[in-house]
């Protein structure tokens, strides 16, 4: 499944999504199988958010994403007599591969060499345990065989961050060109391949399922084993475009429900910055991953790209989400004169991701979610006595007591909700810009590096001679153009 080829009037271009997203999370990091359980129980309850095709058991896709279930891997490492080092020093690809054979030895085998040439360790492959039970033809006829690769941290990476980052690069280099080498090995199905997960913190199981179906479908969520603090799941509803299984959510670090109108310039500015764009945390290895955002992918998938981006550049989670989906802060006057200092400093460095969004994000130490600045998506949160938050595209996603509930809110227009499991506490919006702005001193760096009209008289005691326009607003306005939009 996927988008068809341009036609007549239809362009994927303009293709565009409005989904379901929630998640539950322990506040203080307790992993434990009822998270995934409640996780998938939110997933259930946000069924009328997605879509169902003329074949009632063909759906837009479906997903959740968990922290890495060390616990279960960890027997099944055992049972295969696989040598797994400790939680964190190793990484879990999620591989969607082609159906063809000699196209799935193909991508394997090139997979396994960059693994190799980045200096980490193969451990193993996993084929994941399915159930097609209750699957519709169409859904198994374009299934691709699910595997796990199991890669260890290598002597090059200092620490977890840097193996994220030589993960990040393997990916890339494994996945970019399959294009050019289907054509040129005559072998369609290389294009087949696609990691919904390659890390040592998170995992995705996802695919072109029910809401229903995830559980049912995924073997390994049903195990008790599968234990996490965390558990971010999505719903989709593809307003005209068509499912696939790559385009399922959460994507690597995010769910999203809503749309970015601005994907096309985004991703334009993304690729121009390619000659300037540079990294000490990345080093050479920011050359192997271009394009940093493939072609043909979904406007969430595009700005997930761009969030992994600034992440593995060493932006934390809530600095890297504040430069692509900032709050409104241009002539807001009740706004503190730091923080629009901030927003207007990385104006200049990133444009921001703009439409109607709520966005839940995760790097498996922290989770959080985000509007907009208009607010046009629905995002609601509780809390529990017992430490959990649930956040969700409405309320009622889970049969919690009220007695129990000790703050029950929603999501304001720009506003962002955070939990960090290290610190076992939600950090409130305030806070987290706060702090954020406080860094570093953004309005001195503004006032050195720009020019504004206004002291240009100043500047160019010359220019304060030019005549003065005269005439109405509304007919210099018509002579340049404007109309009454």
């Amino acid at each position: 499944m996927g988008f068809p080829k341009p036609q007549g009037l239809y362009d994927a271009r303009n293709e565009h999504d409005s989904c379901g997203v929630g998640f539950v999370a322990h506040i203080k990091g307790q992993k434990s199988h009822a998270i995934i359980t409640q996780a998938l129980e939110i997933l259930k309850n946000i069924d009328h958010r997605g879509a169902v095709g003329a074949d009632p058991l063909l759906g837009d896709g479906a997903g959740i994403l968990t922290q890495i279930p060390d616990q279960l891997f960890r027997k099944w490492a055992q049972d295969e007599s696989v040598d797994l080092p400790a939680a964190g020093d190793y990484a879990v690809a999620m591989c969607f591969l082609p159906q063809d054979k000699a196209a799935r030895d193909f991508v394997v085998a090139k997979f396994e060499k960059f693994i190799a040439k980045e200096g980490q360790v193969l451990l193993g492959w996993r084929d994941v345990p399915v159930t097609l039970d209750g699957l519709g033809k169409t859904v198994i006829e374009s299934m691709p065989v699910i595997s796990q690769c199991f890669v260890g941290r290598g002597p090059t990476c200092a620490d977890q961050d840097a193996f994220e980052r030589k993960l990040m690069a393997i990916r890339k280099q494994t996945q970019n060109p399959l294009d050019e080498l289907a054509i040129k090995h005559d072998l369609p199905g290389l294009t087949e391949l696609y990691m919904p997960s390659f890390s040592s913190r998170t995992i995705v199981y996802k695919g072109l399922l029910l809401a229903t179906q995830v559980g049912s479908f995924y073997d390994d969520l049903r195990d008790p084993d599968f234990v996490s603090a965390l558990g971010l799941v999505h719903q989709r509803f593809s307003t005209n475009t068509f499912p696939s299984w790559k385009l399922a959510h959460p994507y690597r670090f995010m769910a999203h429900n809503g749309e970015i109108n601005t994907v096309r310039g985004n991703v334009n500015w993304m690729n121009a910055r390619r000659r300037t764009m540079e990294s000490d945390l990345l080093g050479s290895d920011l050359d192997k991953m271009w394009p940093l955002i493939p072609h043909g992918q979904s406007d969430t998938a595009c700005l997930d790209n761009a969030f992994e981006l600034l992440l593995a550049g060493g932006y934390s989670l809530c600095h890297a989400m504040m430069m692509l989906i900032p709050e409104a802060w241009a002539g807001n006057p009740l706004m503190d004169a730091q923080r629009r200092a901030f927003y207007e400093y990385h104006a200049a460095l990133m444009e921001p991701w703009d439409g109607p969004a709520a966005v839940a994000f995760t790097d498996g130490r922290q989770i959080g979610a985000t509007l907009d600045r208009n607010g046009l998506r629905p995002a609601r949160f509780l809390v529990t006595d017992d430490d959990l938050c649930v956040m969700a595209s409405e309320s009622g996603v889970l049969p919690i007591k009220e007695d129990n509930i000790v703050r029950k809110w929603r999501l304001q227009p720009g506003k962002m909700l955070l939990i960090d499991f290290e610190e076992g506490r939600i950090i409130e919006d305030e806070e987290i810009k706060a702090k954020l702005a406080e860094e570093e001193p953004y309005e001195k760096w503004l006032e050195k590096a720009q020019y504004k009209l206004r002291d240009l008289d100043v500047i160019e005691p010359e220019l304060a001679e030019l005549p003065q326009p005269t005439g109405t607003l509304l007919d210099r306005q018509q002579a340049f153009g404007y109309t009454q939009e």
